[in-house]
């Protein structure tokens, strides 16, 4: 590849062999945008804060209502998005239905940023 000016630099060497390598592990585009897609459901405060509850504890709709000083419906509106997105799931007792982290990976997210903003 030629070599290019760059503002600051005499001139840009392209490494061919590290964006060879590099390219040979990047993920097909729809991958991408799929994790692009995860990501922007973290992008909400209101989820983020259901998640950090459910980080804590399983709980039903009216203990996160509760806490967060929101409707029972609005809650139930950003379960479900958090259901569809695989990062809740839920189980039922009786007639009360308890929310939690879908997995070890959603603890590791919600775990490791929380480490990330304390730093």
């Amino acid at each position: 590849m030629p070599a290019m000016e760059s503002p600051g630099c005499e001139f840009m060497h392209v490494h061919e062999d590290i964006v060879a390598r590099v390219n040979s592990r990047m993920p097909p585009e729809e991958t991408l945008l799929d994790l692009a897609e995860l990501f922007k459901i973290f992008g909400d405060s209101t989820r983020i804060k259901i998640l950090y509850l459910l980080f804590e504890a399983e709980m039903c709709v009216c203990d996160i209502a509760q806490l967060l000083g929101m409707t029972q419906s609005a809650i139930s509106h950003q379960l479900q998005v958090l259901k569809k997105s695989k990062l809740v799931k839920y189980r039922r007792e009786g007639k009360t239905v308890f929310y939690s982290l879908a997995d070890g990976h959603v603890r590791t997210i919600i775990g490791q940023g929380m480490e990330h903003i304390a730093e």
